[in-house]
């Protein structure tokens, strides 16, 4: 990986964090003044210091899978001040076009609206946090990053890090004024259903259980893709979850990637939202992004001529 020319950095383990991060600090060749950008992970003491500045747009993407209502409640009666709310629903999915799962991707032009009206322009540095560690804001961390947009960083712990801090909230709706945001999807960033039997490496990104098979609250089979190996997406936090630190999971990862490069390999879960937390996590260990497997196991399992595996094993596609 190349550093920008104008990265500040002081030792071997600025860099060493640069690489690992990807935040940096960049340069205005206009103005010869350094910035940090922040493409992954943001605590919450760099937010509140930064949350004044104009060119900053921060997210909200708080869900319930059970109450998809409770997410647009919760924002109302409180948030970062700032914030705009996102929906997992009628925000970060749209008609199907590339797959037919619970989620299905929006287009290009969908998300050109969005964050257009989101108030983002090609200099925002974003900030996108949740109430579950990061697993719905992922989504839009990817989308974003999909999107050729690459200064947005998810807000480590989330809602309940910020309360803890003291940190002021705000309630009701907020505004921004609308930018002109025109972005080109990464389309070798995104992996259709028939793809799928060609991937170098799967990986499943849903808890143990549903990947064995043992339960299935929300799709209509129990298992897995044939071939495909599990990573909890939880497994990227410690146990305040808060992300392990970037030489960790990078450690983490490389032991189940093996020799297969990065952005070879292919994450899924059950509709495409917390595989983007694996995408994320990868990034923060300073790994290529991998691959996404949008449609995920909802579109995978809507076909019941697809094969199944149930069990602890990747098991393999019948020749």
């Amino acid at each position: 990986m190349l550093m920008p020319d104008c990265i500040k950095a002081d030792s071997i383990t600025d860099i060493k964090h640069y690489n690992l991060r990807y935040n940096y600090d960049h340069c205005n060749y206009s103005t010869n003044i350094f910035y940090t950008v922040f493409s992954s992970i943001i605590n919450v003491n760099d937010l509140k210091e930064n949350l004044d500045q104009p060119d900053w747009v921060v997210v909200d993407t708080r869900y319930d899978l059970a109450d998809i209502g409770a997410g647009k409640k919760a924002y109302l009666d409180a948030h970062i001040p700032g914030a705009l709310f996102a929906d997992i629903n009628d925000d970060l999915s749209g008609p199907p076009l590339t797959d037919h799962g619970r989620h299905p991707l929006p287009s290009a032009e969908q998300l050109n609206r969005l964050f257009s009206r989101l108030g983002i322009n090609n200099n925002t540095q974003v900030v996108v946090y949740d109430q579950v560690s990061g697993s719905f804001a992922g989504r839009l961390w990817w989308l974003l990053r999909y999107m050729g947009h690459e200064q947005v960083a998810v807000l480590n712990g989330g809602w309940q890090m910020w309360e803890k801090a003291g940190f002021p909230v705000r309630s009701g709706e907020e505004t921004r004024q609308q930018e002109n945001f025109l972005g080109v999807p990464r389309s070798d960033w995104l992996i259709t259903v028939d793809q799928i039997p060609a991937s170098r490496l799967l990986v499943d990104s849903r808890d143990p259980v549903r990947y064995r098979g043992d339960s299935e609250p929300l799709d209509r089979a129990a298992g897995h893709i044939p071939g495909a190996i599990n990573h909890f997406w939880k497994d990227n936090l410690d146990e305040n979850g808060l992300f392990k630190s970037p030489e960790i999971i990078h450690s983490e990862f490389k032991k189940f990637l093996g020799s297969i490069h990065p952005e070879e390999a292919v994450f899924y879960c059950g509709s495409g939202v917390t595989a983007c937390h694996n995408l994320l996590a990868a990034a923060f260990a300073g790994l290529p992004v991998p691959k996404l497997y949008a449609g995920s196991w909802s579109d995978w399992c809507s076909d019941t001529t697809r094969s199944v595996v149930v069990g602890g094993e990747p098991g393999h596609f019948e020749k």
